[in-house]
């Protein structure tokens, strides 16, 4: 298996939810299949998804919820 690490693709704030009182979009273990949306980057109130470019197993979180992130920040590691 590859293990590849996901970076922030912008700096902001990193949300695992699309709001405080949803679910996350996706947990440690959880399936990922190209196109979902792992996370958001808040960028002055501007909200842009973090979208998986493979699929894989989510098999680790570098970043909290609500973390300032900067571009190039590992955010979360991917099995394939």
């Amino acid at each position: 298996m590859t293990k590849t690490t996901i970076e922030a693709p912008l700096p902001g704030t990193f949300y695992r939810a699309p709001s405080p009182e949803e679910p996350v979009f996706k947990n440690e273990g959880d399936q990922v299949a190209i196109g979902d949306t792992v996370g958001l980057i808040e960028v002055m109130k501007s909200f842009t998804p973090v979208v998986a470019e493979a699929a894989g197993t989510l098999v680790a979180f570098h970043v909290d919820n609500e973390d300032a992130v900067m571009a190039g920040q590992p955010l979360y590691d991917l099995e394939a």
